[in-house]
């Protein structure tokens, strides 16, 4: 076993790149499979966020929560640059109501789940963005209203639900991140503690794998379906990554971070809340019904962008090279 976690952990972003692609194959070729891949959306994030939790230390969290600037960091760029950029994005598609409003669910939301994984395979602070999840989701439950009424108009308001909010985040970080604590606990003084943290670490490729493929293949046929009217946020939701990965790397090198935190503001900053708000653009009216595929695009979108932002980010924001080994000058 342990031969085999190495392994997975070596060859990670390439076996990444084959759950995609066998989830979309299975998407394409048995469409009817989608409800039962779309019902395992939900427990296959909440177990991979259980072991994201479970490695990491609760005592680490407690500290990442007061570290302030982090924090302040992390809400600017979430919360006063990126919704710039999604206005301006999201006048590209004006013309047509339920994509722009797809557009702006989806990208007007920091992502409180899978980004934690993300990151920390990027070598960036996941214990401080682990951190700063409840915050994020309770600023974005306060403002997305406000963004709405701002960018859509106010009869956009009547049509959009956020109890799903509420259900997503007792689901998919309340629940697991609980648990997580409790298994920890354990740890402390039994042997199956241990073994259980043991056993969810080596799982975290196989998790990452299943949930890559069933959110692609639950939703790649519907997709597919409308691909002519969904082509036009595919590139706005590429400029938007590329746009929000510059301003996390200038908004954490102007708070002056360390290395792992700058990669968890980049990381925070490009990955949006797609699965927890699927369910608001579900409810909505029937006129809007290409609303859902605008989310779900933007998804398949971004996780293609993660798998590449995984090996990216460290060359763009690299460690330090240790005092001793400063290149000789004339070398």
């Amino acid at each position: 076993m342990p031969r085999a976690v190495a392994w997975w952990d070596e060859h990670q972003i390439a076996l990444y790149l084959t759950a995609i692609a066998a989830g979309a194959l299975t998407g394409l070729l048995a469409p009817q499979a989608a409800p039962v891949l779309e019902r395992a959306i939900n427990p296959v994030l909440a177990l991979l966020l259980f072991a994201t939790f479970l490695a990491v230390p609760t005592a680490e969290v407690g500290r990442a929560f007061r570290d302030v600037r982090f924090l302040a960091t992390v809400l600017t760029a979430n919360f006063a640059v990126v919704p710039a950029i999604v206005y301006g994005l999201s006048r590209f598609v004006a013309d047509e109501r339920a994509l722009m409003l797809g557009l702006l669910l989806v990208l007007l939301t920091p992502c409180i789940d899978y980004v934690i994984v993300f990151t920390g395979l990027a070598g960036g602070a996941r214990a401080r963005l682990l951190a700063a999840a409840p915050l994020l989701m309770l600023v974005q439950m306060l403002l997305l209203p406000v963004y709405l009424l701002a960018f859509a108009g106010p009869d956009v308001l009547a049509v959009v639900e956020m109890a799903p909010f509420l259900e997503a985040f007792g689901v998919l970080i309340a629940a697991p991140l609980a648990t997580a604590a409790l298994v920890q606990a354990l740890a402390r003084r039994h042997r199956a503690g241990r073994a259980a943290e043991e056993a969810m670490a080596a799982s975290m490729v196989p998790l990452m794998m299943a949930t890559l493929a069933v959110v692609v293949g639950s939703q790649i046929a519907s997709v597919g379906a409308q691909v002519t009217a969904l082509a036009r946020v595919i590139p706005l939701y590429a400029a938007f990554v590329v746009l929000a990965v510059a301003v996390g790397r200038l908004a954490a090198r102007t708070a002056r971070l360390d290395v792992a935190a700058t990669r968890a503001v980049m990381f925070s900053a490009a990955t949006r809340n797609s699965l927890v708000v699927l369910p608001l653009a579900l409810a909505l009216p029937p006129a809007l019904g290409i609303a859902p595929l605008a989310v779900v695009t933007q998804t398949l979108v971004e996780l293609v962008a993660m798998v590449v932002l995984v090996r990216l980010v460290p060359t763009l924001v690299p460690e330090p090279l240790p005092a001793d080994a400063t290149p000789m000058a004339g070398r």
